[in-house]
């Protein structure tokens, strides 16, 4: 009998965290190096220096690789990310830190996520060692009503994320807390919201948010969006009040070719690139369920599934953009299946 190795679930899944200055990642990776739970990660983090690990949850250090006493290994980014992560996984395959299964990166209050997940796809050797498990975005709601007028990154961080932790909540009042949270899912209407407080959270909760195996399963439907028991994908259209940011979901019944479906996706990109802030979906290509993701103009390896994970087989793809006609999408998608059939 012939076994296929699952190799989407047997590479290293990456968590990216991500927040505007002042939302709390400090704390909550302060709170989350002494949780037991950590004990095969490894914590990519911007200055170990930071966030104040007590001399007496540190093991041994080096330069920039400290392993603490519960077994987390805590890794400062010295030059770029990119060359962070190739220096930690070669010390994982001589034996120079312990076989970690996972890692979670921070990235600075001031970042654009985007860069952080094209390291991990655009470089060979980390592509095949490590997958995108998902984005975590800390939104701090006592000063996000201002922030999100005056600060476009950190509209981009809660629109792009596949998780929202609310920090700083015990600091506002219950009716301000419900308005928040309404001018939140106007920005992203899909992602699990959860409110953090000191950030005391269980690792859990930052884990197996992505696509982890290419076995059918109703996880993978959860991944994508869709809602428990069936029903529209997302949605049909969905735009914030100001932002120019915009959800919109396409399904398709007729299936696509390959060459149709990723000349128009390479099409889309290149015309928009940087506006087009994310995209998942699952695609029939040619009767056969393919999961498709990327970011901006960057687009992670296609993933062929066994099966279909349900007895919809119908394409259905979700574009979260800034500032792009829908129509203008659903017109490429449309033309080039006229054209390839």
């Amino acid at each position: 009998m012939n076994f296929q190795r699952d190799l989407l679930a047997s590479k290293i899944p990456v968590t990216i965290i991500t927040g505007f200055l002042g939302s709390g990642k400090t704390t909550l990776i302060s709170e989350l190096v002494r949780h037991p739970e950590m004990n095969r990660v490894a914590l990519v983090i911007n200055e170990v220096g930071e966030i104040g690990i007590d001399h007496d949850l540190i093991e041994r250090s080096t330069e920039n690789i400290s392993l603490l006493s519960n077994g987390c290994i805590c890794c400062s980014v010295r030059t770029d990310m990119q060359e962070t992560l190739r220096d930690l996984f070669a010390k994982r395959s001589v034996g120079e830190v312990f076989d970690f299964d996972r890692v979670i990166i921070e990235t600075t209050g001031l970042a654009d996520p985007a860069p952080v997940l094209q390291t991990l796809v655009s470089d060979t050797l980390l592509e095949a060692q490590f997958r995108f498990d998902g984005l975590v975005t800390l939104v701090d709601v006592v000063n996000f009503p201002i922030m999100v007028h005056t600060q476009k990154e950190i509209v981009k961080q809660i629109a792009i994320a596949d998780k929202l932790f609310l920090t700083k909540s015990d600091l506002i009042d219950a009716s301000a807390m419900v308005a928040i949270e309404g001018e939140i899912r106007e920005l992203n209407s899909s992602a699990p919201m959860i409110v953090v407080t000191q950030g005391k959270v269980s690792p859990q909760e930052l884990m197996n948010l992505g696509l982890s195996s290419t076995k059918s399963s109703s996880k993978i439907l959860s991944f994508l969006g869709e809602p428990a028991g069936g029903g529209k994908y997302l949605g049909q259209f969905v735009q914030a009040h100001d932002s120019g940011i915009q959800t919109l979901s396409l399904r398709f019944t007729d299936p696509f070719t390959w060459e149709a479906f990723s000349s128009a996706l390479d099409l889309l990109s290149n015309l928009r690139g940087p506006d087009l802030l994310r995209m998942k979906g699952i695609v029939n290509v040619s009767g056969k369920p393919v999961v498709v993701q990327g970011v901006q103009h960057i687009f992670h390896p296609p993933a062929h599934l066994k099966e279909w994970p349900s007895d919809d087989h119908d394409s259905r793809i979700v574009f979260i953009t800034r500032h792009i006609e829908a129509q203008l999408i659903r017109n490429l998608f449309d033309t080039v299946r006229l054209l390839n059939h």
